[in-house]
């Protein structure tokens, strides 16, 4: 199975990333992770694109294109693939399509996971994080024991830049003009399996399998 998983931060595109893995035995790629797996490695892509990033500058999409396609081209990806993050423009998208039908491979569904924007900001701004050991709460899913302490260490709770609300705004924004035209290059292909991303996790992932495997 190979899927690419959309959604705008606060979706829980992590949560269910997690379950598919365990579903299809496939892996969850995030490009921010692959990238900065490849420049602490030091490879010659990892470098180009630290070059950049030293630079404040955006890593190009050929590089980040050719970084994506060394990593898809490991054995544990054999059998499929999650990729969460990638692609994130039509450009990109159409590279994508471009690296895979080189390897004669096709892809199977895009998963957009669709949540009211009022929900995401909640979830979002809710969160709580302890400055002295990193642990996060949530005001509404996890409260902590103690307002603004942390039941882990006892250290104090604080709101992070960018769990604050006009923050938040601003990168749903953001994310709507970056996706709105790669949700209609997958649509268009009859890829898109869009999602009720509001509910409980588990019916989210019931609502994903009926999607992807709707005779099952």
């Amino acid at each position: 199975m190979r899927i690419v998983l959309l959604g705008p931060p606060g979706a829980g595109k992590g949560t269910q990333a997690k379950l598919l893995e365990e579903r299809f035995g496939i892996p969850q790629i995030s490009t921010g992770d692959i990238l900065r797996q490849a420049v602490q490695d030091g490879t010659p892509l990892g470098m180009q694109a630290k070059q950049c990033m030293d630079r404040g500058e955006l890593v190009p999409d050929s590089v980040i294109i050719d970084i994506v396609a060394a990593r898809l081209a490991a054995e544990d990806c054999r059998d499929g693939f999650l990729l969460d993050g990638f692609p994130r423009t039509v450009a990109q998208a159409e590279a994508f399509d471009a690296m895979l039908q080189r390897r004669q491979l096709a892809l199977d569904a895009t998963v957009d996971l669709h949540v009211p924007r009022a929900e995401l900001i909640e979830r979002l701004s809710g969160r709580r994080t302890c400055r002295q050991c990193g642990h996060m709460f949530h005001l509404r899913f996890d409260p902590p024991s103690k307002q603004n302490v942390c039941d882990e260490c006892g250290g104090v709770l604080y709101q992070r830049d960018d769990d604050c609300e006009e923050t938040i705004a601003a990168r749903m924004e953001v994310y709507e003009r970056q996706t709105a035209p790669l949700r209609e290059y997958f649509r268009d292909k009859g890829l898109l399996r869009e999602v009720d991303g509001s509910r409980d996790s588990g019916e989210v992932f019931a609502q994903i399998l009926h999607r992807l495997l709707p005779a099952g």
